[in-house]
C-alpha cells in the first residue's frame, strides 16, 4: 500500500518539481565551482565553455595567499560567532519572561515584537548609522556585530518554543524554592536544546551572508567581511569572474558545512517558526 501510495501521479508530480526547484538553487553553486578551476582570460562563447578545460588549481593558492581573503574571512567568522552567542543569549534571556512570568504589558511586549517582523531592515539602516556613528562603533568589530543581535523572529521561535514547556515543572521548582534564574538555567535551557541549537543556525547564516550593514559600516578593507569584500575583487574593465568566483567558493564552505551537520535542526527551524504562541 505504501509503494503503491508513493506511485500515484499527484507524489511523482510532487517529486519532479521537488527535483526541478532543487536544480534551480544548485545551479549557481555548480556554476561557481566549475567557473573557479578555469583559468582567468579564458575566452567565453556560450555558457557550456564554462565547464570545457581547461582547468587549473592555482586559483584557490591566490586566494588563499595573494588576496584579502583570509582577513575577510576571518572578520566573517569572528563577527558570526559573536553575533550568534549574544543572539541566542539574549533572545533566550527575553524569551523566558514572555513564555512563563506574568508582569504588568506582557502582552504589549510580545506585539511590539511582533511589530518588528514588519518594519524592513532597509528602513532602520539611516537611524541606526546615526547611532552607531555616535557611539564611535563604525569601522570596528562593536559596530558590526552590535546591530545584528537583536532578531524578533528569533525571539518569538523561542518564546513559542518556551510556551510548549509544561507549566507543572516550573510550579515544582517553585515550590521547593527555586528562582527565576534557577528555573532558566537548569530546567528550560536543558529542555531547549533543539530550539538553542535551530536559532544559533539561523542567526550564524544570517550574520555570515549578511551584506548591507557591514557595508555601510566597514570604511576600511581590513574590516571587510566575505559579502562586501569579494565584489571588490571584480576587475573594472573586464567582466572576469574566475577569482570572485574561487572566493565564492571558499565563502560558502561554513555555511555548506553548517547545512549539512544540521540539516535536521534546520528543517525543524522552519517549522517552529510556524508555531503560535
Amino acid at each position: 500500500m505504501k509503494t503503491q501510495k508513493n506511485n500515484t501521479p499527484g507524489s511523482m508530480l510532487l517529486n519532479i518539481i521537488s527535483i526541478v526547484i532543487a536544480v534551480v538553487f544548485l545551479s549557481p553553486i555548480i556554476w561557481s565551482l566549475a567557473v573557479s578551476f578555469k583559468t582567468e582570460g579564458t575566452p567565453i562563447r556560450t555558457a557550456f565553455d564554462w565547464f570545457k578545460p581547461p582547468y587549473t588549481l592555482s586559483n584557490y593558492p591566490y586566494i588563499f595567499f595573494r588576496s584579502s581573503v583570509p582577513t575577510w574571512f576571518m572578520n566573517s567568522v569572528i563577527i558570526a560567532a559573536a553575533a550568534t552567542f549574544l543572539c541566542v543569549f539574549f533572545s533566550a534571556l527575553a524569551a523566558y519572561p514572555l513564555a512563563k512570568m506574568n508582569f504588568i504589558g506582557k502582552n504589549k511586549f510580545y506585539f511590539y515584537f511582533l511589530l518588528g517582523l514588519m518594519v524592513p531592515t532597509e528602513a532602520t539602516i539611516v537611524p541606526l548609522f546615526i547611532t552607531a556613528n555616535t557611539l564611535y562603533m563604525i569601522d570596528n568589530y562593536a559596530g558590526m556585530i552590535l546591530p545584528i543581535i537583536a532578531g524578533s523572529m528569533n525571539l518569538i521561535i523561542m518564546t513559542a518554543f518556551f510556551k510548549s514547556i509544561p507549566k507543572e515543572l516550573i510550579e515544582v521548582a517553585q515550590i521547593d524554592g527555586a528562582k527565576n534564574f534557577t528555573i532558566f538555567s537548569r530546567i528550560v535551557l536543558p529542555l531547549s536544546r533543539t530550539v538553542l541549537v535551530t536559532v544559533s543556525i539561523f542567526a550564524f547564516i544570517g550574520s555570515w551572508n549578511n551584506y548591507l550593514w557591514p557595508l555601510l559600516c566597514a570604511m576600511s578593507v581590513q574590516m571587510f567581511t566575505l559579502p562586501v569584500g569579494i565584489p571588490t575583487l571584480m576587475n573594472t574593465y573586464t567582466a572576469d569572474y574566475v577569482v570572485p568566483s574561487t572566493a565564492n567558493m571558499v565563502a560558502s564552505i561554513p555555511a555548506i558545512i553548517v547545512f549539512f551537520i544540521f540539516e535536521r535542526q534546520i528543517t525543524q527551524g522552519i517549522a517552529m517558526s510556524g508555531i503560535k504562541g
